[in-house]
């Protein structure tokens, strides 16, 4: 039995999709493309797939993993052929290796948000007023009893650096994010206490997580 990784992107309309049903499109691709596949054991057999960090639903990904154990012999590249072939367009098979880390290394993870504005200068200003003070109170969800309420947590320590800028008419914040098992901070949470307390309407945005690191800054492979 070999275990390899398939590195993946999810982008366009695939955004939409939750981390559930991206873990069932794979479960049928890999049928459709007859990959010999380990299933486990016991009354109820699926096959062993194992992802490296769950997606925020809305946000696209050039850096998505799964791990899977084989049972019979064939190549990477013709894993990689025969599931692009099977998969939708928007979701795509970029890499295949064998040589891989563990999830638990994942520390932080790399954001792209691109933001549009009737007044992008107006919004510039304040995006970089609020990431340069000492807190940003977000809301989260939580319970008090039975109750659900939300709670203020300041997640600026979930921030370990960023770049915001204007190009081409748009708003680009460049952030790097904590993204461990421990430590994380959610890119849909940040938008929207973003957009919260800089009290502005947004007419365009998107959000894109382009590579997870470890500890030293390595990119997580």
């Amino acid at each position: 039995m070999r275990e390899v990784r398939l590195r993946f992107s999810k982008t366009g309309r695939l955004k939409y999709i939750s981390h559930l049903d991206i873990n069932r499109a794979m479960g049928r691709a890999f049928k459709r493309a007859e990959i010999p596949l380990w299933y486990t054991e016991g009354f109820n057999p699926h096959p062993y797939m194992s992802f490296s960090l769950p997606l925020s639903l809305g946000v696209e990904s050039l850096c998505e993993s799964v791990d899977i154990r084989l049972i019979d012999s064939i190549s990477n590249s013709d894993i990689k052929d025969r599931m692009n072939s099977v998969l939708p367009a928007d979701l795509k098979i970029v890499d295949v290796y064998d040589d891989f880390r563990d999830n638990s290394e994942i520390v932080y993870s790399d954001y792209v948000y691109k933001f549009q504005f009737a007044d992008n200068e107006e919004a510039l200003e304040k995006i970089s007023d609020l990431l340069s003070g000492e807190e940003i109170i977000a809301l989260k969800k939580g319970k008090q009893g039975r109750r659900k309420v939300l709670k203020e947590t300041n997640i600026k320590p979930f921030i370990d650096k960023y770049n915001v800028s204007i190009r081409d008419d748009i708003i680009v914040l460049n952030i790097r994010l904590l993204a461990g098992g421990e430590k994380n901070l959610n890119p849909s949470l940040l938008f929207d206490t973003i957009i919260r307390l800089i009290d502005m309407d947004f007419e365009w945005k998107s959000i894109a997580r382009i590579s997870l690191l470890d500890k030293d800054y390595k990119e997580f492979r």
